[in-house]
């Protein structure tokens, strides 16, 4: 049986009721199939499973999708339903933000004005605002958040670790449809012709791995992204295409890394990324050919 409580009171009291240790999802709501993997994996972790569906204006621009991101609560409350969620918190605007848009809000650090955070002004302190919001009315003991979204992931994580907030925040794989297209609630957006030019961000990503795979080093590997790109993405408009270290700081030369891009195909701007592993490139002997 999911409950679903829309105030802060009847949250606090519906959250004194589960004993034992509770994992919360949070979302924007317009479930899909990669939600259900958040609910499994939190599922199977914890002995509750709270899920919170709140679109959240502090991290939409002023030229952004707020209005029309899309908003289907009864959909999304069969699926927290068949995915065993106890409880769903689903706030208005003006139960998360009483006293309207917060004064005091979560510095994300430098991190936030990279990548995502320098297209999107101001989005990751919307996002870490809210979700240091939910995590206090909640009190979890386990967050869990898509690798899909890397860095705001990334960002989670150092928040807790920088604040002390006591929740144990874990990431889970991308789900991805069987041509490789990261799944986003944004892909109903998308024609049938964008459809098939949103394959170029997968692409870039499968290329740049397997070509950091083979010991070339960094740079080729992103060269072969941006190439895959290219071939196949000739109508998407690449904002970066990056390879980091796993927590988002530049030029790593070899071991775990990770490999971000992030395109607009016509109107939907769409992100994703993979792990990479760099390996060493061959030794070389010192005067032999390739040195010179």
């Amino acid at each position: 049986m999911t409950e679903v409580v829309r105030t802060r009171a009847e949250l606090a009291q519906a959250r004194a009721a589960l004993p034992g240790t509770v994992a919360v999802v949070m979302t924007l709501g317009a479930l899909h199939s990669g939600h259900e993997a958040l609910l499994r994996a939190a599922r199977e972790r914890a002995d509750h499973l709270v899920a919170t569906i709140f679109v959240n204006p502090l991290q939409f621009g002023p030229n952004e999708d707020f209005d029309r991101y899309p908003r289907t609560f009864e959909a999304d409350l069969e699926i927290c339903r068949s995915a065993g969620v106890d409880l769903v918190f689903a706030p208005s605007r003006d139960e998360m933000y009483p006293t309207g848009e917060p004064l005091v809000r979560v510095d994300p650090g430098p991190l936030g004005a990279e990548l995502e955070g320098a297209s999107r002004p101001g989005f990751f302190n919307g996002v870490l605002t809210v979700v240091l919001k939910l995590l206090h009315l909640v009190r979890p003991d386990f967050a869990f958040f898509g690798e899909k979204d890397y860095q705001q992931l990334t960002l989670v994580r150092r928040m807790a670790r920088d604040l002390d907030v006591p929740v144990e925040v874990v990431g889970v794989p991308t789900v991805r449809e069987p041509d490789g297209l990261a799944l986003s609630s944004r892909n109903r957006y998308l024609s049938g012709e964008e459809r098939v030019t949103a394959l170029s961000l997968s692409a870039a990503l499968r290329a740049g791995a397997g070509a950091a795979v083979g010991g070339s080093g960094p740079a080729a590997a992103l060269a072969a992204a941006h190439q895959a790109f290219q071939a196949t993405g000739t109508a998407a408009k690449l904002d970066y295409l990056v390879l980091t270290d796993p927590e988002l700081k530049p030029d790593p030369l070899a071991g775990p890394a990770r490999m971000l891009v992030a395109a607009w195909v016509g109107g939907t701007r769409l992100i994703d990324n993979v792990p990479v592993q760099l390996t060493e490139p061959p030794s070389r002997t010192p005067g032999s050919k390739e040195e010179i």
